[in-house]
């Protein structure tokens, strides 16, 4: 089944930010865009890759009023040796938190039941706590964080204007769709 258009899970944990251990959870992001950006495990090739450029595009998706969380089956403990050892990572000022337990990675339809480990997912939630946006790509593929920012964008906008849809490759202030009778069968 499909996480589109549902509510999104609760959570909790512990995440490393900003020099020091915190408890992050669900409620931090009430009522504003969250992105949960799980990944495999640290130490690992492609995922300093994907962080490092959801680091580089975090001023963008805080401009648009995005909460960032980095989740990993590893602890908290795992991620700040991996901030503290890594230039890649060092870089990243968004909470990464730790689901040792695997629950929310489970929540998310997100985790390799047989090898504990998160897959490579991207989760976007609304103000309004519903997942509008899911992407789960293969171990060997990243992610791509300069597209994300432009979908966090048409999904925004759809959001706050009913009844428009956004086309293929939609670029903020591009045109959009209004899905109608007259529309059908026309493009």
């Amino acid at each position: 089944m499909s996480l589109i258009n549902t509510r999104a899970a609760e959570w909790s944990g512990t995440a490393y930010c900003d020099g020091d251990f915190i408890e992050v959870s669900s409620e931090d992001h009430r009522g504003q865009w969250a992105i949960l950006f799980f990944y495999p495990a640290d130490f690992t090739f492609v995922c300093p890759t994907e962080l490092e450029d959801m680091a580089d595009h975090y001023d963008e998706f805080q401009q648009l009023g995005v909460k960032v969380y980095a989740f990993s089956t590893d602890k908290h403990f795992s991620h700040k040796a991996w901030h503290d050892t890594s230039e890649r990572i060092g870089k990243i000022r968004f909470p990464m938190v730790g689901d040792p337990t695997c629950r929310t990675a489970a929540a998310f339809d997100a985790l390799r039941e047989d090898e504990g480990a998160a897959d490579r997912s991207t989760i976007l939630i609304d103000p309004d706590g519903v997942i509008q946006y899911v992407e789960t790509t293969s171990e060997g593929v990243g992610r791509n964080a300069a597209e994300l920012v432009r979908k966090v964008r048409a999904a925004q906008y759809v959001h706050a204007h009913p009844g428009e849809v956004c086309p293929a490759k939609w670029e903020e202030g591009e045109e959009t769709l209004a899905p109608s009778f007259d529309l059908a069968g026309k493009l």
